[in-house]
């Protein structure tokens, strides 16, 4: 570790930084009393980062009973502590293509589910699911959030996963996607905070 150089200058502030071969950090001072925060002494419950993935295009399958990854749907956050939380917030413009075909949504960690309802027999465990529905110019947009507690400090991917039963989905359009004033096309969102614990 090499020396701490201490600067000071006509503006009121000390500028605090080691040698430039390991990097500078600089930390300024208000000329009146206070408190430095930093991440460790943050109160709980301080969110200490925001990451956003935002989906405008696209994305259609016809895999049915199946998990689908929605491409272009995740988020990776790096947690500053293994006690820290993770706020997971999506919203997923989703549609089926028949009258019969529900798609359901689940939000995983890594290659864990979180975020979804009891194992029932053959029920399909999820957050959300868009009701078939007679009109193919209609997609809902489901929202959900969950705190995850991944406890570690290593990288953790979010991303949202898709089903379909009975035929093709589609996500940020219409199953008919006509070229109309009212067959909308929509934007699906994911995004993570990082929450002091």
């Amino acid at each position: 570790m090499g020396d701490i150089v201490l600067a000071g200058s006509t503006s009121g502030t000390v500028t605090i930084s080691p040698p430039a071969s390991a990097g500078t950090t600089i930390l300024t001072l208000p000329s009146t009393s206070g408190t430095v925060v930093t991440t460790n002494t943050m109160p709980t419950g301080s969110v200490l980062q925001v990451l956003q993935t935002v989906k405008t295009d696209t994305f259609s399958s016809s895999t049915t009973n199946s998990w689908v990854d929605i491409t272009g749907l995740s988020v990776s956050i790096t947690p500053s502590s293994s006690s820290n939380k993770i706020l997971v917030m999506a919203q997923v413009m989703a549609a089926g293509a028949v009258t019969t075909n529900n798609v359901l949504l689940r939000m995983v960690r890594n290659s864990t589910a979180i975020n979804v309802g009891d194992s029932a027999s053959s029920r399909v465990p999820s957050f959300a699911c868009t009701q078939a529905s007679n009109d193919n110019n209609n997609a809902p947009t489901p929202h959900a959030s969950f705190l995850d507690s991944p406890s570690t400090t290593s990288s953790v991917t979010y991303k949202i996963q898709a089903w379909s039963n009975a035929s093709t989905m589609y996500i940020n359009r219409t199953p008919n996607d006509g070229d109309n004033s009212y067959t909308p096309r929509g934007a699906s969102t994911i995004t993570v905070m990082e929450i002091k614990g």
